[in-house]
């Protein structure tokens, strides 16, 4: 039990409990069936990007951008590339602020893009400013 972790579906937000050394098998929910985990970004509203965050054990990268935003819209491959490096250790997500401008407003972001990293339930490290894929996965890798 102690190499178990908990995993948040993307689909259904149902908590599924995995052995970590299954992480990489493709694993499903135990509810709806749907892959846990991808090797690309998931898109988080308010209330699922808290219940990434407060429930499911893997680091939770997340991306706050616009649609309007040419450095977001620049760094958007970049971002889905980390997704395909960094899996299946961390969890890659993009946020809409403009969609989402009270969650965006709660976290005090202030500048597009900016990245978030959560691990614990709580934040552990933010920038802003476009990186490329490398960037990315080597900021990451350098805060857990």
């Amino acid at each position: 039990m102690a190499n178990d972790l908990h995993l948040v579906c993307p689909q259904c937000q149902a908590v599924n409990r995995l052995p970590a050394q299954r992480l990489g098998e493709g694993p499903t929910c135990g509810k709806c069936h749907a892959r846990l985990l991808e090797a690309k970004p998931l898109n988080l509203d308010a209330q699922a990007l808290t219940r990434q965050v407060e429930k499911s054990d893997l680091p939770l990268l997340v991306d706050f951008w616009a649609p309007w935003c040419g450095p977001c819209r620049t760094m958007a491959p970049a971002f889905e590339q980390a997704a395909g490096q960094l899996y299946p250790r961390v969890r890659l997500a993009k946020v809409d602020s403009d969609q989402e401008q009270g969650l965006a407003g709660r976290l005090g972001i202030q500048s597009i893009p900016t990245m978030v990293l959560f691990a614990g339930g709580r934040e552990k490290a933010r920038t802003s400013g476009a990186m490329p894929a490398a960037g990315i996965v080597d900021w990451v890798r350098a805060h857990l």
